[in-house]
């Protein structure tokens, strides 16, 4: 297996993968996006709304912000010792907002919760939580803990998780003419003009949308659009919970973890 990074930062990656089958590619891609644990609110104790906003979509809207998760620090709540809750399995964000006497209106952000653990926090501090009207005041306690996309989208790391075959483009030059119509028609500016002569630029950019392939048919079938064999470009983007490369160490071993079970299996059977 070979492995060439293209892209890499906090919450985006794009690398190439060659030597290995669609089937091992789609099982991570899978994994990726259902299996990872991340921090999402799941409880919340309104005790004061005078908002124009029902109590269940502030709790919706709450579940749905994204929250810096540490693996090392909490358990699934399945996982934990306790029966209730602890601090273990569970963080408590606090919320007590007013918009005071004169002002039109306050915004309630993100950032307004305050985390009893400094370690994890909104991943970004101006996601729009609720409006309050003048006099108008929200106090609530919402409570976070570990879950897996499977269970809800609130709990799904990844917001791109997806791969494509590496695409490959074959250009008999001395059939094509009229270049410029060609690099016109090309939706990803994938081919360009070279010394007279029509070449592929940055081939990672071309969707195999066979748009030119489709063109060449007036010439001869100049131009053959397909892709390689046990190639793949991946991308994976994050909502900020987990950077890229996180998830997919840890998508690696939750598959190394399944594989090790059916061995182990198969070894207590013999």
């Amino acid at each position: 297996m070979n492995i060439e990074i293209r892209e890499k930062d906090d919450d985006r990656a794009v690398f190439v993968v060659e030597g290995v089958d669609d089937t091992f590619i789609n099982t991570i891609r899978r994994i990726c996006l259902v299996e990872i644990p991340t921090l999402a609110i799941e409880d919340v104790n309104i005790y004061k709304n005078d908002a124009k906003m029902f109590d269940e979509v502030l709790a919706h809207r709450l579940g749905l912000i994204p929250i810096v998760t540490d693996l090392d620090s909490y358990v699934m709540p399945s996982e934990c010792d306790c029966e209730s809750g602890c601090q273990h399995c569970r963080v408590s964000f606090l919320l007590k907002e007013k918009c005071e006497e004169g002002n039109d209106s306050k915004i309630v952000y993100s950032k307004d919760l305050k985390s009893d653990d400094p370690a994890v926090k909104p991943v970004y501090d101006t996601i729009p939580i609720v409006r309050l009207r003048e006099g108008e005041e929200v106090e609530l306690e919402a409570i976070a803990e570990l879950g897996l996309g499977s269970e809800h989208a609130k709990w799904q790391a990844t917001t791109t998780c997806g791969y494509k075959y590496y695409p490959k483009i074959e250009i008999d030059t001395e059939k094509v003419n009229d270049l410029e119509e060609y690099v016109e028609e090309c939706p990803r500016n994938v081919l360009q003009i070279e010394d007279d002569t029509l070449v592929v630029g940055n081939i990672e950019n071309c969707s195999t949308c066979r748009t030119c392939q489709r063109l060449s048919e007036k010439d001869d079938n100049a131009i053959v659009v397909d892709f390689e064999e046990s190639k793949y470009i991946f991308k994976i983007e994050t909502d900020g919970s987990l950077k890229p490369f996180d998830v997919l160490t840890i998508a690696c071993d939750i598959l190394s973890e399944k594989a090790d079970n059916i061995i182990n299996f198969v070894n207590e059977e013999e």
